[in-house]
């Protein structure tokens, strides 16, 4: 990344949270219809025109990175459908003050652009992977794409992108028997696998907590087989809890949403295609800049109303989740949610 510039005035939530994490969706479309995302059959996109042009977002993660942050993910849907991305990621690379850039994708088409995206300046990835079993994978992606993913994750290595992070969404009764499979392949492959307890995310992916497998099952199906140490997280913001095999090989991380959430050290905002920030994953509604910038607002205005809705952030919604759920008082359609594929992860 360029060489760091003064942010504005340090910007905190309601909570005392600053907002040093931007996940910027570039596009709501995605070749994968993964149940947990994506699971209705008919989906409203977003009219192309509503869509954020490369040089909006880039003049936004400017203005982001003014307030304060530090690391911007690019996600989809499918990022990689939006084409010429590797342009978009030549942009972003070259903002003062920017620390880290990173692309989450399913990796189906990543094997056609992981040497324009490294040359690019995109320094890692995160592949989304739930299963390395051909049939499974068809059954939870309805889509028969899955050497077209691992060879998408071996070119991204070969060109130097890394670390490669797997994340790996798990659900009893589908997957749960998978976590062993895919900690083997990560350990033999030098691939960072990372755990992600199924959680409530939109209104229509008929979430229970009886298919929520927990981090203290995923854990000790791993330990079992292979002995772990706490390592802990990389920051206080960052969702994943990591471990290292005892015997040095790899590492492994779990991000306990449901089970242990992590409001509380919650730094993440998320841009959606259509140029809303929205401050939580289960939001339901966002603050729409793209209607400022088309109307010609100045950067001191768009700023203005970032740090409003920022400031006024109350977000702690898997901590409420979980009290609920202690109580038995939970519903997961007493709150409607913008859905995951608007949203980006």
């Amino acid at each position: 990344m360029a060489s760091q510039s003064a942010p504005e005035e340090s910007l905190k939530d309601a909570l005392g949270r600053p907002l040093k994490d931007l996940r910027i969706s570039v596009t709501d479309r995605c070749n994968f219809r993964c149940s947990y995302c994506m699971p209705l059959e008919k989906y409203e996109w977003i009219d192309r025109r509503e869509i954020l042009s490369f040089e909006e977002i880039t003049r936004l993660a400017k203005l982001f990175v003014q307030l304060g942050v530090e690391d911007v993910r690019l996600t989809g849907g499918e990022p990689i459908l939006r084409h010429g991305l590797e342009q978009l990621v030549v942009q972003l690379a070259r903002l003062d003050g920017l620390k880290d850039l990173c692309l989450t994708t399913n990796a189906s088409l990543l094997g056609q652009k992981a040497h324009a995206l490294a040359q690019a300046g995109l320094k890692r990835i995160n592949v989304s992977l739930d299963t390395i079993n051909k049939e499974k994978f068809q059954q939870m992606t309805r889509r028969d794409d899955l050497a077209d993913v691992l060879g998408g994750i071996f070119g991204a290595m070969r060109y130097g992108i890394k670390p490669v992070k797997l994340n790996s969404v798990i659900q009893r009764g589908v997957n749960d028997d998978d976590i062993l499979e895919l900690v083997e392949f990560s350990r033999q492959n030098g691939f960072w696998i990372r755990f992600i307890e199924y959680m409530d995310v939109g209104n229509s992916n008929n979430w229970v907590s009886d298919t929520m497998v927990s981090k203290k099952e995923i854990l000790e199906k791993i330990n079992e087989r292979y002995p772990l140490q706490e390592i802990g997280r990389n920051d206080e913001s960052a969702p994943a809890v990591n471990y290292s095999f005892l015997d040095g090989i790899g590492k492994v991380g779990v991000i306990a949403s449901v089970t242990e959430p992590f409001c509380s050290g919650c730094t993440r905002g998320r841009l959606t295609a259509d140029g809303k920030l929205v401050t939580c994953l289960f939001s339901d509604q966002g603050h729409d800049l793209k209607k400022l910038i088309r109307q010609g607002a100045s950067d001191q205005d768009i700023i203005g109303a970032i740090r409003l809705a920022w400031s006024t952030r109350k977000d702690r919604y898997s901590e409420e989740r979980l009290e609920a759920l202690k109580s038995g008082e939970y519903r997961p359609d007493s709150r409607k949610k913008m859905e995951m594929i608007s949203l980006g992860g």
